[in-house]
């Protein structure tokens, strides 16, 4: 079994998934987000990802919540109701996902600012730049899970058996990764994972590409939802040598 370890909380990816289907955050489907969340959960399992202890609570609060929107609502005017029954289910949650919302979008602002104060240094403004194609949006490792069910639905691919992945380690892929990411420049997930490899080899770089990112040696951009992904290498070979990249279990299967 191979284990990495975590790369984004469960709000992270409650957010993803809200953002993925178009759905109002202040009315979240419960039920619907529920199903769509341990759906996920399942096919990291299936794909011999540990899962980390969080997620789990997460998905008993999201069913606990289910259960208490299915319970029918007192009659209005009954008094001994208590007020946090008169509450919505789903509003301690909500209030979480904005917050957390709000923190992530200042951390990433904060963060750019550190860039470029460490790296570029401005002199005035820059003059706007007409014409081109739009610049490709930034996404998390969750639209990167996503790439890959799509392609493992497409192929037919079932992994629903003990996968051998002892041909080839996680650190050895990576390697090879970063050499055709540095000398093609960015490309896209079908071109990472083309239709001849087999599914022990899909697995492996699909694993070899979930520890890159949380390494953060590649970005990855996405024009919209449903758009190819691409990958890009966002360190230099120095940086990959001082990161350590390989995962101290990446031979275990």
């Amino acid at each position: 079994m191979v284990e990495l370890p975590q790369f984004e909380g469960p709000l992270d990816l409650l957010l993803h998934l809200i953002t993925k289907h178009e759905l109002d955050i202040l009315d979240i489907p419960i039920a619907f987000i529920t199903d769509k969340y341990l759906e996920y959960l399942s096919q990291l399992k299936a794909w011999s990802i540990d899962v980390a202890s969080e997620y789990l609570v997460m998905a008993a609060t999201l069913a606990h919540i289910k259960s208490k929107m299915l319970l029918p609502s007192p009659p209005p005017g009954q008094d001994d109701v208590l007020e946090e029954e008169q509450e919505d289910p789903r509003a301690e949650l909500v209030r979480r996902l904005l917050e957390y919302q709000k923190y992530k979008a200042a951390a990433v602002d904060l963060g750019d600012r550190a860039l470029f104060g460490a790296d570029v240094f401005g002199r005035g403004e820059m003059e706007p730049r007409d014409g081109g194609p739009a610049p490709l949006a930034p996404v998390g490792v969750f639209a990167l899970i996503d790439a890959f069910q799509r392609i493992a639905e497409r192929r037919k691919i079932r992994i629903d058996h003990e996968i051998d992945l002892e041909r080839i380690s996680i650190t050895e892929r990576i390697g090879e990764l970063s050499e055709l990411l540095r000398t093609r420049g960015p490309c896209t997930i079908d071109d990472l994972l083309p239709d001849r490899m087999g599914t022990s080899e899909l697995i492996i770089t699909f694993l070899a590409l979930l520890e890159m990112t949380r390494l953060r040696m590649t970005r990855l951009q996405q024009s919209h939802p449903l758009a190819p992904l691409h990958v890009t290498l966002a360190v230099s070979e120095q940086q990959e040598q001082k990161s350590g990249v390989g995962p101290s279990n990446d031979n275990e299967a």
